[in-house]
């Protein structure tokens, strides 16, 4: 009964959480085997560098100045979502392939990412683009994934309220 209530429902997808999760930690492994932390960066293109530094806090180096509850904080956190992503993903029937490809990148990331915060007490960020002087905060796959997720459920949003307008 197990296996045919995951092919009926989005459970399915958790098999994307699983690749994410997976290439999230191997790109950090690869940077942090040959990047020294702290390593001013390999210049890739004119406005995207490798790099190796940490954060300790959340998105932007949020909180990242704390004490160290923050860690426990935000891993308790992305726990959670998890969590919740996967109830829904087990009650949303499976023709809803958009958003349960967005839940299972938002769970892979968020995992990848927890995965740092209790095993090494950071997140490994090492992708840098920028524009001249002004650079956007060093970031992971498991970022990407979390914010290709979120960008998709947002969008799923503005195309549900269109489609409703339309039907008005």
């Amino acid at each position: 009964m197990g296996d045919m209530m995951q092919q009926k429902s989005g459970l399915r997808w958790l098999w994307l959480a699983a690749l994410a999760f997976i290439l999230d930690q191997a790109t950090k492994l690869a940077v942090v085997k040959m990047l020294p932390y702290g390593y001013p960066g390999v210049e890739i293109t004119p406005f995207f560098n490798l790099v190796h530094v940490y954060n300790k806090g959340a998105a932007f180096s949020f909180l990242a100045d704390q004490g160290g509850w923050q860690r426990w904080f935000f891993a308790a956190l992305a726990f959670a979502i998890c969590g919740l992503l996967t109830h829904w993903l087990r009650k949303q029937p499976v023709e809803q392939k958009w958003s349960g490809i967005a839940y299972a990148c938002i769970i892979g990331g968020a995992l990848g990412n927890v995965f740092d915060r209790l095993v090494l007490g950071h997140v490994v960020d090492f992708l840098d683009f920028y524009w001249g002087r002004a650079h956007w905060p060093a970031f992971n796959l498991a970022d990407s994934f979390i914010f290709i997720g979120a960008a998709m459920i947002v969008l799923d949003g503005l195309r549900g309220d269109k489609q409703s307008k339309e039907h008005a």
